[in-house]
């Protein structure tokens, strides 16, 4: 009597093995298995956190820009000049940080500087109003909606003054916020590609690359703004190096959190570089029509520093870029410091593995003994 053959996995009919397919179908059903459902909502949480977060932050900064603290002056030092300056502030309900100036010079000048975004100034003859759109053309927007109905209801005749109007070229002083825009997306997509392609370099050779992209980067984005499109007023060189050391603060943070994150540093330096870094950059509306936490956010953080500097450099080159260029290169130390962590991590990772596989090593080599 022969005795009955034994199935193995490898002998067994191919319908009683299970095939790929059916272990991801619900046998009863037809339907994708549980397992199939948990791979496709792990695969969708990248996806679903950039949605929302980019929902969040856009709607949550520009759906609707509200002043707070605006900085305007009235023009004047009679005693009329500054009772109409404190009702301004008591009506304003918080909205509006009135002072008096002495003349239109002054007015002029702390609007150059930036103490102030509007002066609003009477005469018998009319009503001046003083702007800067090269500053804030949504500021200079928002001081009109305050001051023209006072001037229509003084029965006065509005002459609104451009103090420091933007170039030929970019009439409403947006460009630059639009290359801060294309520095940020090349800095963080670099980031990711340099940190996956030199995992296995030292920390240094890490940071010259980044070093050597950010400037290649701030480069490109140079030349088009200012050789293609003429718009950055003849200051290339210094906005290039801004620029290539805003980059670098990106790109080396990407490097540092890319052994820590793996594939979440995309979107963790999206939502740094693009969720809050766009909408407190104070490109679109000033910290003083901003909701408080991105106003917040503006006085410290690296796309608000660059946009501050540039913006000074193209249009107010009296001003000091000091502040702006300190903020840009403690981002940069981060970034550097966040480089060596990285490191650090990966180093006792691998010690770690290495431990682990002697330890399994010795283990198999006990049960063989």
């Amino acid at each position: 009597m022969t005795a009955a053959p034994i199935l193995t996995a490898a002998s067994a009919p191919s319908s009683l093995a299970p095939t790929r397919a059916s272990a991801h179908r619900d046998p009863a059903l037809g339907l994708p298995s549980a397992a199939t459902w948990r791979s496709i909502g792990s695969h969708l949480l990248i996806p679903l956190f950039l949605a929302i977060g980019m929902a969040f932050a856009y709607l949550g900064a520009f759906h609707a820009p509200s002043a707070h603290d605006l900085p305007v002056a009235v023009v004047g030092t009679t005693p009329q000049a500054a009772v109409f300056a404190q009702t301004l502030n008591d009506k304003g309900d918080g909205k509006v940080a009135v002072r008096t100036v002495a003349d239109a010079a002054q007015a002029k000048r702390w609007i150059v500087d930036q103490k102030i975004l509007a002066a609003y100034e009477a005469t018998p003859e009319g009503a001046n109003l003083y702007v800067s759109r090269a500053a804030s053309e949504a500021g200079a927007a928002t001081a009109e909606t305050i001051f023209l109905p006072i001037a229509y209801q003084q029965h006065l005749p509005v002459n609104v003054v451009d103090v420091r109007p933007g170039t030929p070229r970019d009439p409403g002083g947006q460009t630059l916020f639009f290359l801060l825009v294309a520095l940020s997306v090349g800095a963080y997509a670099s980031a990711v590609a340099i940190a996956a392609a030199t995992a296995r370099l030292r920390a240094g050779w890490r940071l010259g690359i980044g070093a050597v992209v950010a400037l290649a980067l701030s480069a490109i984005a140079v030349i088009i703004g200012g050789g293609v499109y003429q718009a950055l007023n003849g200051n290339e060189w210094s906005i290039w190096l801004l620029g290539a050391l805003y980059v670098f603060g990106i790109v080396s943070i990407g490097i540092g959190l890319h052994p820590i994150l793996g594939k979440w540093t995309t979107p963790a330096l999206t939502a740094l570089f693009v969720m809050l870094n766009f909408t407190s950059s104070g490109g679109v509306y000033p910290a003083s029509l901003s909701p408080w936490f991105f106003a917040g956010l503006h006085s410290f953080w690296n796309g608000a520093a660059w946009l501050d500097a540039a913006r000074a450099l193209t249009y107010f080159p009296d001003q000091s870029i000091g502040f702006d260029a300190l903020r840009l290169a403690l981002w940069a130390v981060a970034g550097v410091l966040l480089v060596v962590i990285g490191a650090a991590f990966t180093r006792s990772r691998r010690v770690l593995a290495e431990s682990a596989r002697d330890a399994q090593e010795a283990e198999t080599d006990l049960v063989a003994a």
